[in-house]
């Protein structure tokens, strides 16, 4: 039976344009795994948008002296034209400043207060004298208290992972001035993570399958005990508080709100399509599942705070998983937008085929170790992997067949070489779609290179190119064996490739189309001739 899946994607800020690292930890896995679902006839929904509420934005148009709004519709537009590029197939992109994802999380905060699992409290926030003002978590940078990285934020370290408070920081400074933060109290209303804490660790004593990194992190940090943390912030710029008792000045703060965006983007996808009730199908049948896809540094709020949030909510599936990846490393340092750490993915996009990016990266998915990338490695595996070994061997098969079309004789039986070829793409499906299920995506796309290789080594020894001039019957056999195993490629390389996947298939005419398995090629069918697939790269 078709099982119903949610793919939830991080939300980006809208200040900045994104990376390579960007798109390889969050963005194509999951576009890959829900293309996947989708082609063995899951139903599936894949939603995400622009966080438009997050202080990298404010911070962003304090520096360029304009307004939010035009630092988010900047960026949001810029955003749209990478998925249109890479081929990023969402069922809903949105953004955080709908009036429904405002409704959503105003309700999702009134639940969890009513359900007691909210409540007013004081604290000590940031704040900078020379500008008069409190600091939200991200306008106070300084050294982190566990693994002295310069450069962490407020509310969290980049270099370890760990959340933070400003308060925690080591000679914390303001972004705005560059003056040391000093601290006052303010009265926000506080998510109590304590009374959730032995819930949520019982909850992650379940997850025998989730990778290392993700689950030994999560445990750890639920052992040491949670602490309440502040969902409001003395801010401008934010959604309203409901029922609000602080008084003026104060928003809901973006940790808590962004995440809200899973379940406000699917209620949005919901009534786009006319049918309000079917996000039910993704968040209350308890036969669905739900996966999160998002880098390292987003544990925390999705392993952690996202299901306590919806444990003190109740009734809300909580998720499947949360296969987060390590981190894209640029000549030993993370990819970084904000610090300027590796090229801007508009800068890639003018110079790639979207389908060779595409393949690059997920060629490399830092899974379960930060991986390093360099143009060098790129370039190898775009010419010697795409070109030369994929894209080659559909170029010459095609070739072959199209020169000798009026030699081709239909009569053909296939050999013992033959079959075995053909079983071992009926093998590489399985254990392909077994490797995706599981979100080993970096694994699935070697097992399908290999089965590439495997052909390539079939025409080797079959040498279809000689036999033709001597027995027509038995070299029609072998290209016709060897355009049912491209095909076969074509079809697990979609998930990965997309565009140029679809233009093999396309070019080949079939008896029978399976979404996922070997198809029966009509005999006797004439190719298109598509051309070369890909580009060589000096």
């Amino acid at each position: 039976m078709p099982k119903n899946i949610l793919v939830s994607v991080a939300w980006p800020y809208a200040s900045g344009s994104r990376h390579l690292g960007h798109i390889g930890g969050a963005y194509l896995p999951a576009d890959i795994f829900a293309r996947y679902n989708r082609m063995i006839g899951n139903n599936v929904i894949m939603v995400s948008g622009s966080d438009v509420h997050g202080t990298p934005i404010t911070v962003r148009a304090d520096d360029e002296g304009v307004e939010p709004i035009e630092i988010v519709n900047r960026y949001h537009d810029e955003f749209l034209s990478y998925w249109e590029k890479l081929n990023i197939q969402w069922d809903n992109y949105t953004t955080t400043m709908t009036d429904n994802h405002k409704e959503v999380t105003q309700e999702m905060f009134l639940k969890i207060k009513e359900n007691g699992f909210i409540e007013k409290n004081k604290s000590i926030q940031a704040f900078d004298l020379k500008e008069n003002k409190f600091l939200p978590d991200r306008y106070v940078e300084g050294e982190c208290p566990k693994c002295n990285y310069l450069e962490a934020r407020g509310d969290q370290c980049d270099s370890c992972g760990i959340t933070l408070d400003p308060e925690e920081l080591i000679n914390p400074k303001s972004k705005i001035s560059g003056n040391p933060a000093q601290f006052k109290e303010t009265e926000h209303y506080f998510l109590k993570l304590s009374a959730l804490n032995d819930k949520l660790a019982d909850w992650l004593n379940t997850k025998k399958d989730w990778r290392p990194h993700v689950i030994n992190f999560s445990k750890s940090f639920v052992d040491e005990g949670l602490q309440d943390r502040a969902i409001t912030r003395d801010l401008d710029w934010g959604i309203e508080i409901p029922d609000n008792e602080l008084g003026d000045g104060k928003k809901i703060y973006v940790w808590f709100e962004a995440v809200i965006g899973y379940l406000s983007a699917s209620k949005e996808w919901a009534i786009n399509n006319g049918t309000p009730e079917a996000w039910k199908d993704f968040w209350i049948d308890k036969n669905s599942e739900s996966y999160y896809f998002v880098g390292k540094d987003n544990v925390p709020f999705h392993a952690i705070i996202w299901p306590a949030m919806l444990l003190a909510y109740g009734g809300l599936n909580l998720p499947t998983n949360v296969p987060a990846n390590q981190y894209i490393l640029i000549k030993g340092e993370k990819a970084s937008a904000s610090r300027g750490i590796g090229k801007t993915l508009n800068d890639y996009l003018d110079e790639w085929n979207p389908d060779s990016l595409r393949y690059s990266l997920a060629s490399i998915l830092p899974e379960q170790n930060d991986s390093e990338i360099s143009e060098a490695e790129m370039i190898r595996r775009n010419n010697e992997e795409l070109v030369a070994a994929w894209g080659n061997l559909v170029q010459r098969v095609f070739s072959q067949y199209i020169n000798n079309f009026d030699d081709i004789d239909t009569s053909f039986e296939y050999e013992k070489i033959d079959e075995e070829l053909l079983e071992g793409a009926r093998n590489c499906f399985i254990k392909t779609g077994e490797m995706i299920e599981k979100v080993e995506l970096k694994s699935s796309l070697q097992n399908v290179m290999a089965y590439v290789n495997t052909i390539n080594a079939y025409l080797n020894e079959t040498e279809p190119w000689k036999v033709i001039k001597e027995d027509k019957k038995r070299a029609s056999g072998i290209l016709h064996c060897a355009i049912t195993s491209i095909d076969a490629c074509a079809t697990m390389f979609t998930p990965f490739m997309p565009t140029t996947s679809k233009i093999v298939s396309d070019a080949i005419q079939k008896e029978d189309q399976n979404t996922w398995g070997i198809n029966e090629i009509k005999k006797g069918a004439p190719l298109e001739n598509i051309g070369h697939l890909f580009k060589k790269f000096d």
